[in-house]
Parts: C-alpha cells; sequence; structure tokens
C-alpha cells in the first residue's frame, strides 16, 4: 500500500512543482472556506476522537492538543489565508553572479519533493501541513496517530476534494488511513519515493525515527525552555512575560519549564513569581537556593513550593509546573541553559546590553530572546503562516519550518558555449 502512495505522491510532487503561484493561492483561498464550510462533520468526528480518548486516559496535555472547537478551526483557516499572502518560494533566484570567464551563476530555489509527516494528537498540523506543502510544490504523506484518526479522515477528505477541484493532483497529499504501527517503518523505509521525514510528536517518536529511518530525518517540537531573570531586569515588567511563557498554553512546545534568577534579585524576586502564578494554578519545583528564598510562603498560599527533584530540570512539564533555579550569573545561567534546553527556546531578562549580546552568542537554541516570552516561536507569531514544524536541528532549516524551509536549491549555470580549459 504504501509503495503504492509513494508512486503516487512523486507523480504528484511532479505535476505540483509546475503549478502557478496562483493556481495554488486559490486552491488555499477555497480550503479555508471549504474547512469554515464543513465544520460540523469535521468538529463531530474531533468529538468521538476526543471522548474516545478521554475514556483512554490520554493526558490534559495531549487531550488539548487534539481538541477542535470553533474558534481553533477558524483559527487553522486564518493561518492558511496568512500562507496565501506570502510569496512563493519556488523558482526565486538568489546568490546571483557572474564569474571572470563570463559563466552566469545563480541559486534558484526548488521543492523537496516528497515529506513524509509522522505526528500525534495535532489535527491542526494536517491542513497546516497540506496547506504550506501546497504553496511550496511538495506532497505530502501523512501519519497521525490512531487517537485523532476520525478528525483526518474528516480534514484529509476537505482537502483532496479541493485540490482537485482547481486541478492539481489530489494524491499530493495522502493520508495513512491505518493505526497500525507497522506502517510508521514502513513509512520510513520508503526512501526511493519519500524525501524527507519530519516527526512531531514526543521524544521516543524522534528517536525512533532516527534510527530507523533509511530518509533524512528532521526533528523538533521538544522544548525544555528557560528564562533567565538577570539582576538588571526591570522586575515589575518580567512577572507578566513569565506568566505568559508559563500560563498562556502550558501544553505546547514553547512554554516555559524552567525559570533562572540572579541571586541578586531571587530573595527579593522569586516569592513575587510564586504569588504572581500561583494564584492561576502553577506550581513549582525549586533547588535548594530558591527553597531558601520561598520558606514560610507555603503556609500562606497553600502548598505550592516543592524541592526539586533529580529529573526535574530535564522535564518539558506541558503542565502548570514550573522549574526555579537560582544562579551566580549569566555564566551559570547559559551553563545551565546548554546543558538542559532541548535547543528550542530560551530567553533572557535584562537591561545590560552585553549581557544580551552574551546570551544571544552563546545560547545554542533555534530561538534565543532577549526581553520577551518564549511563546513566540511560531510560524505564525515570526510572519511565516504555518509550520510544518519547529526544528531543533542545525540542518538547512532552524526554528519554524515554513515556506522557504521547505525548499532545496539547485545551481543554474547560463554560459555562451563555454568549455573549461
Amino acid at each position: 500500500m504504501l509503495i503504492e502512495m509513494g508512486k503516487q505522491a512523486r507523480q504528484a510532487a511532479r505535476i505540483l512543482g509546475r503549478a502557478e503561484t496562483q493556481q495554488k493561492n486559490a486552491a488555499l483561498t477555497c480550503l479555508a472556506e471549504g474547512l469554515l464550510a464543513q465544520s460540523n462533520p469535521i468538529l463531530a468526528a474531533n468529538a468521538h476522537d476526543v471522548a474516545e480518548s478521554q475514556e483512554a486516559g490520554m493526558s490534559p496535555a495531549l487531550l488539548d492538543r487534539l481538541t477542535l472547537n470553533p474558534s481553533r478551526l477558524a483559527g487553522i483557516a486564518s493561518e492558511l489565508r496568512q500562507t496565501i499572502s506570502l510569496p512563493d518560494p519556488v523558482g526565486e533566484r538568489f546568490d546571483e553572479k557572474v564569474l571572470p570567464n563570463g559563466l552566469k551563476i545563480h541559486k534558484q530555489r526548488a521543492p523537496l519533493g516528497v515529506i513524509g509527516v509522522i505526528y500525534e494528537a495535532r489535527p491542526n498540523v494536517t491542513v497546516d501541513v497540506a496547506g504550506l506543502a501546497l504553496k511550496s510544490g511538495n506532497a505530502v504523506i501523512l501519519r497521525g496517530g490512531s487517537e485523532t484518526l476520525r478528525t483526518n479522515r474528516a480534514l484529509v477528505r476537505v482537502i483532496r476534494a479541493v485540490l482537485e477541484g482547481h486541478g492539481l493532483p489530489p494524491d499530493a497529499v495522502q493520508f495513512i488511513d491505518s493505526p497500525e504501527r507497522a506502517l510508521v517503518l514502513e513509512l520510513l523505509k520508503l526512501h526511493e519515493y519519500v524525501d524527507i521525514i519530519i516527526p512531531r510528536g514526543g521524544e521516543g517518536l524522534h528517536r525512533f525515527c532516527r534510527e530507523n529511518s533509511r530518509i533524512p530525518v528532521i526533528t523538533g517540537g521538544i522544548g525544555i525552555c528557560h528564562i533567565f531573570v538577570d539582576e538588571s531586569a526591570n522586575l515589575e515588567a518580567a512577572l507578566p512575560v513569565i506568566h505568559n511563557a508559563k500560563t498562556q498554553r502550558p501544553s505546547v512546545c514553547n512554554a516555559l519549564d524552567t525559570l533562572l534568577v540572579h541571586h541578586a534579585i531571587a530573595a527579593d524576586f522569586l516569592p513575587r513569581v510564586v504569588e504572581y502564578l500561583g494564584k492561576d494554578g502553577v506550581t513549582f519545583r525549586a533547588d535548594p537556593a530558591a527553597c531558601a528564598c520561598l520558606d514560610g510562603l507555603n503556609s500562606g498560599l497553600g502548598v505550592l513550593v516543592t524541592p526539586a527533584g533529580a529529573e526535574d530540570f530535564d522535564t518539558e512539564w506541558m503542565a502548570l509546573v514550573l522549574g526555579l533555579k537560582v544562579v551566580a550569573d549569566l555564566d551559570e545561567a547559559i551553563q545551565h541553559t546548554n546543558a538542559h534546553s532541548l535547543g528550542h527556546s530560551d530567553s533572557i531578562l535584562t537591561a545590560d546590553t552585553k549581557h544580551a549580546a552574551g546570551w544571544i552568542n552563546e545560547v545554542d537554541s533555534a530561538a534565543v530572546y532577549v526581553n520577551a516570552s518564549t511563546r513566540f516561536t511560531d510560524g505564525n507569531q515570526f510572519g511565516l503562516g504555518a509550520e510544518v514544524a519547529i526544528s531543533t536541528q542545525r540542518l538547512h532549516a532552524r526554528g519554524p519550518m515554513a515556506l522557504r524551509e521547505l525548499t532545496t536549491y539547485k545551481w543554474v549555470v547560463v554560459g555562451d558555449y563555454h568549455v573549461r580549459p
């Protein structure tokens, strides 16, 4: 079955790679409208998936990612419209030059080809990937989790109908409509037809793909995110930033997991952090120095703070839990971040430009921030439209993978019957 899907995807990619921007944008417009027009069957299918997953004991964080509602569906449609407004990367010329011998050389963007995306409990990924692949001229083979099977069926039905209605190959978006785990391994061996694999899920899925794939794999979307509050930071302004990073949507990969605080301000600032976030249900895992700053606080606020365990600073919480650690200086904050971060998003709050520059230069993450919440690491927030994933690797794509990151390039060399001497 997958070999046939691969063949169909390869053929569809060749056709889609030649499609005009206007045709692709018209299809994306229709898709955004179609999702809203078909919202009732889509949301009904999703409600069934959510109810079944609740009965199976799925965690609240994953249930949140699985759930669609009218607002979220409208947001997905809005991101498609933003993708329409972005420049088409296919055919873009760059790095043009003329050599001394008269040869004219440039690079020209081209689609990657066929992308395999494996993901869990995230029906929005189905539409995000399909929309970005369409605009960038790529075909995709989607393998969503068993927990979102009905939702994905409903979404893919709409997507394929739109493609066909606009003279584009419906096989440009194919869906492995089976929860059989063996099919994931089979997809990872499909190197003759699939050009790149992008897993979106937990560390176990990423490891499985890296260890078993015959196809290049881009991993990301897992983050242990940090904010370091420097001694020079505006503490009043810092509190809402920390609150936003932790509480706005705690189940996502760019939510805050660990707060690092300079020792010179810890005794004053940490109690304010606990009071400010604790009223919204956040609990805290504190290192010994942070615990010392918070002695006696639990009696007035309930048991909000417990000593940090051995693994707590290596945990992506995906919940209203925040690690607290006191550090001696910027160097220790950077060392801790590089040791425990997964290379996603890390921020410094400071008024010291040298410290800001040190953080930018030395923290080895896909997105580094100065005086901002980590929650902005998102294709839409970066003005890129939707995203396929957040890459934490050092390959051609790092951070939000949007249109340009779904292209490669070819060298174009134009001569006048040149021969090499």
